[in-house]
């Protein structure tokens, strides 16, 4: 069996799908070891999976996304914090390497440096990408303000003229300090975006169509596995057992984006209503809101034994939680805050699953109307749990790094 490193930037996000590719692989035998957030590494180490932190310096360098409303911003400053972090995960990966001696590694796609090292390297590598790719297509918009696929003459001169715009940006800010890195580690200069994300030998990307957009050019590194699913163990809480209304799920960010506002939201437009609310607020302190009789908020709660019995959700569009709802047939109504998910949310608008309803018309009447409309739409919800269980999850991600990484034949659970 083979040696398996893995790297992934700081963020929960990224680490849990992370972590059902790597429990999969350690269960068909493999030895697999990640570098990951430092407040973590105890919890990977429980179930198994050998850890150690990232080095502090990428821990250190946070995002301030949150801090615009400007899609356009909110991306350019992304950029600059994986530029940014790119300086020190590349070292670290090299580092862990030495130590590890492994035979194939997996990468997350946010770790630019880590990226570059792997390819560097020379040894059989894959990314990890688990939010909405933002590789040029002809049959996809450019990446980050959410907007619809162009179906007509006019939608594609309007991505012809937006791509060096929004793409052009980011590229600016991106490609210098990229290629410096790159330079000193003997590969050819980045283009763009393309080069990046399109360099690994192998992308498992961690969703599906119809949610994902059908793209004739989708290149042929990339494989979609769908969702990869994994949550911390954890007992249902004791009062929910108590509850026999239907559930509506709220969702916020693990990683700081001031997005309490949705649930504040959400608990002032069900107050009244026939459903009960379980938000979850890892970021914030539920103690700081008023909270109705039908409502609970509390920092974590397993989002699974929620949406078991959930008639929706309502996520900030975050890719894990809102794919997490539709895996189980749970329409959605996503209200993006930044990052990738104006991305995120759109595709729940066109896959017809649920509600688009952007952060700045967030109100308490719109949102109990989207509610209303989003649970009208669970069979487009369904249709899209079907194609995710088609493609396969965690054991085909992990027959992918055999078949395609290891050259080897894949090979079941032990």
């Amino acid at each position: 069996m083979a040696r398996i490193l893995v790297y992934t930037s700081p963020a929960r996000g990224h680490l849990f799908p992370m972590m059902a590719l790597m429990l999969e692989l350690t269960a068909r035998g493999h030895e697999v070891s990640v570098r990951t957030l430092a407040s973590d590494v105890d919890l990977v180490r429980d179930h198994g999976v050998a850890a150690a932190a990232v080095d502090p310096r990428v821990e250190a360098i946070a995002g301030d996304d949150w801090k615009t409303t400007n899609p356009r911003e909110a991306l350019k400053s992304a950029v600059r914090m994986f530029t940014e972090r790119a300086q020190f995960d590349g070292e670290d990966l090299r580092a862990a390497i030495a130590q590890e001696k492994p035979d194939a590694l997996v990468v997350d796609v946010n770790s630019w440096g880590a990226m570059t090292e792997a390819e560097a390297w020379g040894g059989p590598w894959a990314a990890l990408f688990p939010y909405p790719m933002p590789l040029d297509s002809v049959d996809a918009p450019p990446f980050g303000p959410g907007l619809r696929p162009a179906r007509s003459v006019l939608g594609r001169a309007r991505d012809k003229l937006l791509r060096p715009v929004i793409v052009g940006t980011m590229e600016k800010i991106m490609t210098p300090g990229m290629n410096e890195l790159r330079a000193a580690r003997g590969l050819a200069p980045l283009r763009g975006v393309n080069d990046l994300f399109g360099a690994p030998p192998l992308t498992l990307y961690t969703t599906a169509e119809p949610f994902e957009y059908h793209r004739r050019d989708l290149p042929a590194n990339v494989l979609m596995v769908g969702p990869l699913e994994w949550e911390p163990p954890s007992p249902p809480p004791a009062w929910l057992a108590d509850v026999e209304a239907p559930l509506v799920l709220v969702t916020t960010s693990t990683d700081y984006q001031a997005d309490t506002a949705l649930v504040r939201t959400a608990l002032e437009a069900l107050a009244d209503s026939d459903v009960h609310v379980v938000a979850t607020l890892p970021s914030d302190d539920p103690a700081t809101l008023a909270v109705p009789t039908n409502a609970h908020v509390e920092r974590f709660v397993p989002h699974s034994v929620v949406l078991d019995r959930a008639v929706c959700a309502i996520t900030h569009g975050g890719m894990g939680g809102t794919q997490k709802a539709l895996a189980r047939g749970v329409p959605v109504i996503a209200v993006p805050f930044g990052r990738d998910q104006s991305e995120v949310a759109r595709r729940v608008e066109v896959a017809g699953a649920g509600v688009r309803l952007p952060a700045r018309r967030l109100r308490a009447d719109r949102l109990a109307e989207a509610v209303r409309v989003a649970r009208s739409r669970a069979e487009g919800a369904r249709r899209i749990a079907t194609a995710y269980r088609s493609a396969g999850g965690a054991p085909a991600a992990a027959d992918a790094v055999e078949s395609r990484l290891l050259r080897v034949a894949p090979t079941s659970r032990a």
